[in-house]
């Protein structure tokens, strides 16, 4: 099946998740007293090491005591997500199977190809964990001292300034692609092929503009003054760079996205046990270790009810799929 993007796949995405939030939250009342299984497999769609593994394997350990069971990380990596969902959603839907990803593999990928499972109807929902901000950074070729610099630069040369992202289709590049509809300008798209190289190439000035997800690296790079946040994709500025404003504070609202992470489940899964996991899920955000894990990388936690985390992810596969179409994007 091929999941281009189409109004009516919009609607049957809203539809489908929103009706399997709708009976976890029928659940929720008698989620305390549901049973979990012994052992949980956390499927984490990234690889190990990273931030998104440290950040899984942290809520891990904190369900783990909360529910007095054993939780087992299974990293998947691979195609942006896809592999590590794909996994989740062939899980058996007995509560024993969860997965940890970034929404994208359900409202990005859909538009750019097939899949190896359906999105709308084959995984479901769990909580929203957090976000992570899109930092747009300027590298040593960039004479630009703040964001509205960069883009009267970018009008009075048009394609002179690079702008490099983790590839095609990447989270990165749909920023790209709104503020190039959003203010008119020209800016020259450099894809790489994930996030390693490209901040090597940033700090030898390979390129003028960097959007990439927050990290420690890249902070410590902030820090030392090798590179320069201009902007960033969030709802609020960031506790750690309160002087640098997002995209949304500049008028570009559209252009003001981020990362959005958590916790989902095959879609057979009983609703008293995903409204069991989703509190787990916020007694754990709201603990001040975890919080502390999150926010030391720049990631914002969220929580949620598995409701309000279905109609973000509806609301997102709609809008990727106008900017995927508008813009003819296409995966590498």
């Amino acid at each position: 099946m091929n999941f281009l993007a189409s109004s009516k796949h919009s609607r049957r995405t809203a539809t489908r998740l929103l009706a399997v939030a709708a009976l976890c939250a029928a659940s929720g009342a008698h989620a305390q007293q549901v049973a979990v299984p012994k052992t949980l497999r956390l499927i984490v769609a990234y690889p190990a090491g990273g931030v998104s593994d440290v950040v899984a394997r942290a809520l891990g350990d904190r369900l783990a005591a909360q529910m007095g069971t054993t939780v087992i990380v299974d990293n998947r990596a691979g195609a942006s997500g896809a592999i590590g969902m794909d996994a989740v959603a062939k899980a058996a839907p007995d509560g024993a199977t969860l997965g940890f990803s970034a929404i994208s593999p359900l409202v990005l990928s859909p538009h750019l190809g097939k899949l190896p499972f359906d999105p709308l109807k084959d995984v479901a929902p769990v909580a929203s964990v957090m976000y992570s901000p899109v930092l747009l950074i300027a590298t040593p070729a960039s004479k630009a001292k703040d964001f509205r610099a960069l883009i009267d630069e970018a009008k009075a040369h048009p394609g002179a300034v690079r702008w490099a992202t983790s590839g095609s289709a990447s989270l990165g590049h749909i920023v790209l692609e709104q503020l190039h509809a959003a203010a008119g300008v020209d800016i020259t798209h450099v894809p790489y092929k994930g996030g390693g190289q490209q901040l090597n190439d940033a700090i030898g000035g390979q390129f003028e503009i960097l959007s990439t997800n927050a990290s420690p690296t890249l902070s410590s790079h902030i820090q030392s003054g090798k590179l320069r946040p201009l902007a960033v994709g969030a709802p609020a500025r960031l506790e750690s760079l309160p002087q640098v404003p997002t995209l949304g504070e500049l008028g570009y609202k559209a252009a003001n996205i981020n990362s959005v992470f958590g916790v989902f489940a095959p879609a057979a899964t009983p609703p008293a046990l995903i409204a069991r996991y989703n509190a787990e899920i916020n007694k754990a955000l709201a603990s001040p270790e975890l919080r502390a894990k999150l926010t030391a990388t720049d990631n914002v936690p969220t929580g949620g009810s598995p409701a309000a985390f279905a109609k973000e992810i509806a609301s997102e596969f709609e809008s990727n799929g106008r900017i995927v179409k508008a813009a003819s994007i296409k995966a590498d």
